[in-house]
């Protein structure tokens, strides 16, 4: 396997609304819902999704919980929203307090308000719409 990430999808309850979040709220450029002429069925995974094409040539992927979990053969349950998060890495402590404030203010949910770690860097959480968990980070040592 190479060291690198192409795709992140993440499994969400509602498509539009998580698009909004994403494009509307966060501002990632989305050419919206693609992917509607491919209907599923029981067993078969329908294609309706929402890309963004993000630095670095990853794709962030939108997909319903239920379609991700027939297209990945595996069972549908409920999500464990705690398991992993994505981190953004940005310039300057006050790029991360105005990230997180607009996260908010398009739905997402504080879960750690932005402070020092031991560690040295300075960071806060948020949970989207769906409970997926993004890290906005300022390492003073990446500067």
């Amino acid at each position: 396997m190479q060291p690198r990430i192409h795709v992140i999808t993440l499994g969400v309850r509602d498509l539009e609304r998580a698009l909004a979040f994403y494009r509307d709220g966060l501002g990632l450029p989305s050419p919206g819902v693609i992917g509607t002429e491919f209907e599923g069925d029981e067993t078969t995974p329908a294609g309706a999704a929402a890309m963004f094409e993000l630095e670095g040539g990853v794709t962030l992927a939108l997909y319903p919980r239920t379609e991700l979990a027939k297209d990945a053969n595996v069972e549908f349950g409920e999500p464990a929203t705690s398991e992993f998060s994505i981190g953004q890495l940005v310039a300057s402590r006050d790029e991360v307090d105005a990230l997180l404030a607009q996260a908010q203010s398009a739905g997402a949910t504080a879960t750690d308000e932005p402070h020092e770690r031991p560690w040295g860097i300075y960071s806060g959480y948020f949970r989207d719409p769906d409970g997926h968990l993004w890290e906005i980070i300022w390492n003073p040592g990446r500067a």
